[in-house]
């Protein structure tokens, strides 16, 4: 590599990692969650009941330091202010979060029954959309000391509810594909042969925390074989010349996603492999021009897999096309057949279709793309050309 292409690369790391956003105001989460409120009630619903996880985190910037089996509730409802449900020892934590201004807090000691300080600031008759990450036992809880209420997914209810990003979030997830590119941009450069998938794994890991991650949550390294599975977890295979190598790697930078995936080989590749990538970029391509408002869901699927069976692999584009990213790498929307949400301004999303030819090899090219008001626009920009590595 060039003096001025290193050059360029160690700019661009230093960019995606100076990146640092103006934090989320106690008003910024007021407003979401009075659009969480009244979405629920246009859905006709009593309110949103919300457990420790990324919708909490959404909603309230509010994020336990570690997972405890005491109720922690956030309810939401058109016709009261939200309300947090909180154990008091955690309280102190609770009301330095930068949404907590927004709400008012309710705590509860240890001897309480926390279901009987959690309802009154519910229906007791009403019907609620509860976060997919509430344990069990809280509903069986609530169930129990109000048994006329009812309950639903929010995932299913309002899919929408963190789908639509503002443009302080787009930010967000733009730096962190810029972040991720320039992990990307890195790890191209060293050796691959000889070595473990785990110790490439590790060097992206590296890579991705010194590009501005605070989170790593995953690196695939699916060399030869294993990468004819999608979600391959880097192991002791030692890689070898001739090996189609499939990496697929991301976290959360400033709160907020990467994901990004690119198919590199060990040398040069066959006229099959290089046939075969041929066949993902186009499919790539095509599915991420399908892009604009208006267009369900499943239609970036369709035109993906039309690519991928008219060439005669159908049967090995084994996955989704792609998945919503925010304050968590996998969220709604996702492109699949079914799915007739409405692409929409704002929301943000992989396009990543694959072949993967089991015992053989596999490839797959992902970028997150965002809806704009005339098309889509990616956040990963790195070449989609099959690189070489050592």
């Amino acid at each position: 590599m060039s003096s001025a292409a290193s050059s360029a690369s160690v700019s661009a790391a230093s960019s995606a990692s100076a990146f640092v956003p103006a934090p989320f105001t106690a008003d910024d989460y007021r407003a979401r969650m009075a659009r969480a409120a009244r979405s629920a009630a246009d859905a006709g619903l009593d309110g949103v009941l919300v457990a420790p996880g990324p919708d909490l985190v959404h909603l309230t910037g509010y994020r336990p330091t570690a997972a405890t089996e005491r109720l922690t509730l956030l309810v939401l409802s058109a016709e009261q202010d939200p309300v947090l449900v909180v154990p008091t020892l955690e309280a102190p934590d609770a009301e330095r979060a930068a949404g907590a201004a927004a709400l008012t807090l309710c705590d509860w000691t240890d001897g309480k029954d926390p279901y009987a300080v959690a309802a009154p600031f519910l229906d007791a008759g009403g019907c609620f959309a509860v976060s997919d990450s509430t344990w069990a036992m809280h509903l069986l809880g609530l169930q129990q000391t109000l048994p006329g209420t009812s309950y639903v997914s929010l995932t299913a209810a309002l899919p929408m509810l963190r789908a639509v990003k503002d443009a302080a979030e787009l930010a967000r997830l733009e730096a962190a594909g810029a972040a991720a590119d320039a992990a990307y941009e890195e790890i191209v450069k060293v050796r691959f042969s000889g070595r473990r998938e785990t110790e490439v794994a590790a060097e992206l890991a590296r890579l991705l925390t010194e590009s501005g991650h605070e989170q790593v949550d995953f690196t695939v390294v699916g060399s030869g074989p294993n990468g004819a599975s999608p979600h391959h977890e880097a192991g002791e295979r030692v890689i070898e010349q001739g090996d189609m190598v499939v990496l697929d790697f991301g976290g959360l930078k400033d709160g907020y996603g990467s994901d990004t995936s690119r198919t590199v080989h060990v040398g040069a590749p066959s006229a099959e492999e290089q046939r075969v990538h041929d066949v993902v970029r186009q499919a790539q391509q095509a599915a991420f021009e399908a892009v604009r408002p208006g267009i369900a869901c499943q239609e970036v699927d369709r035109v993906a897999r039309a690519v991928i069976t008219g060439a005669g692999y159908g049967e090995r584009f084994i996955h989704r096309t792609g998945h919503g990213i925010g304050v968590t790498t996998h969220e709604p929307p996702y492109m699949i057949e079914g799915e007739r949400q409405p692409l929409v301004p704002g929301m943000c999303f992989s396009v990543e279709p694959g072949i993967y030819l089991p015992g053989r090899f596999g490839v797959r090219i992902e970028d997150i793309v965002t809806v704009t008001e005339d098309g889509g626009r990616r956040f990963n920009t790195t070449a989609r050309e099959m690189a070489v590595v050592d």
